[in-house]
């Protein structure tokens, strides 16, 4: 073997890896507690995962950074790509969970006193993994967890590092600006189109139409929904309508502004165009990131109660409290996955002009 040829270990730096792994428990005056290696191979597993999220959505942020981005071009293919495997890994992640649930919670009480008052809440990695998707700070679960520095909470360094990612723009927004961008609804491409009902308001004519056709095809019980559409697709709340019924729509408005709403509702409805086809994957995407977090979470809530039951958690949170109302509270892309809330049926959907029609096959 030559001198300086790689060798396997020395590539993945296994010597530092493998000696990192440190049972308290094991220590001089300590009682070892054998479930306790598992607990931290488990948990540093976590993290190197968290890494390569990390890792991915710097390229994903990269892309969506730029000023321009062609619907057909390979950039969006990569983005879904990346997209893609940040979905494995969090299946990888949720089947971890069973591993864990092979400790019982005797075995857990074993060395739990010792982890005080460190505890999963703590996780640097997956803080900015929340922040650079777009969970926003106000709409957290008992979101002054996240901003102290106290026992229990963020070294400074960490708090510093989880507040500049907060700052920085997110991939929500960033998915925002790139759907306000969609240049479809421009009227040059809609000069044919006669719209089928009366526009009082004088709106687009392509969504005057759509709002009548979702409006006709609602059911007596499903009728308000109409002012849902109104307040997420157009920021319009009616006057006339109660105190409740106003704070309710107004709830109901999306994290994403009304023209990108707009524009995500048309790439669902027709994307069976070329050109609509990676934009179309990455939304659903985006929506199946959030349902294997939230999936996630879930499994962490069980385990946690089956574990400590109602007990407060090491890091001096509500324990099994605090992940449930985290699980309810925590989705980020709420709003793309509410589309299907004001979707129409395939044959009633408005006829696209010949002008669009064009521009949409020549974008392919």
């Amino acid at each position: 073997m030559q001198q300086n040829a790689m060798y396997y270990g020395t590539y993945l730096h296994l010597d530092k890896i493998l000696d990192s792994q440190h049972p308290v428990s094991f220590e001089d005056g300590q009682e070892p507690a054998h479930d306790e290696m598992l607990f931290i191979v488990i948990h540093q597993a976590y993290e190197l995962w968290f890494k390569q999220i990390l890792f991915e959505m710097d390229y994903i942020l990269s892309i969506f950074r730029k000023e321009k981005i062609e619907d057909h071009s390979e950039d969006l293919n990569l983005v879904f790509h990346r997209m893609e495997r940040i979905q494995r890994i969090l299946e990888l992640l949720n089947q971890q969970v069973h591993i864990l649930d092979t400790m019982t919670p005797l075995d857990f009480l074993d060395f739990r006193n010792l982890l005080t008052p460190s505890s999963g809440f703590q996780s640097l990695q997956f803080r900015l993994i929340e922040a650079r998707l777009g969970l926003q700070m106000e709409k957290r679960h008992q979101y002054d967890y996240y901003k102290r520095t106290n026992e229990g909470g963020f070294t400074p360094h960490d708090y510093n590092a989880i507040n500049q990612a907060e700052s920085g723009e997110s991939l929500l927004q960033l998915i925002n600006r790139w759907l306000e961008r969609m240049p479809f609804f421009e009227a040059e491409h809609w000069k044919s189109y006669e719209s089928k009902y009366l526009n009082k308001e004088k709106k687009h004519p392509f969504w005057n139409d759509y709002r009548y056709i979702y409006q006709s095809g609602l059911t007596e019980h499903e009728a308000a929904k109409i002012y849902d559409f109104d307040a997420v697709f157009f920021d319009h709340i009616p006057e006339e309508v109660s105190a409740e019924e106003k704070e309710r729509l107004q709830g109901a408005r999306a994290s994403l502004s009304a023209k990108a709403m707009r524009a995500a509702l048309f790439i669902m409805m027709y994307r069976d165009f070329p050109v609509f086809q990676h934009s179309f994957r990455i939304l659903d995407g985006l929506v199946d990131i959030d349902h294997h977090l939230a999936g996630w979470r879930h499994k962490h809530f069980m385990m946690v109660r089956r574990m400590i039951g109602m007990r407060v958690g090491t890091g001096n949170t509500s324990g099994a409290g605090y992940l449930q109302g985290a699980l309810n509270r925590h989705y980020i892309f709420r709003d793309i996955a509410g589309l299907s809330t004001f979707l129409i049926r395939r044959k009633s959907l408005p006829a696209l002009p010949p002008e669009l029609i064009s521009r949409l096959q020549n974008q392919s």
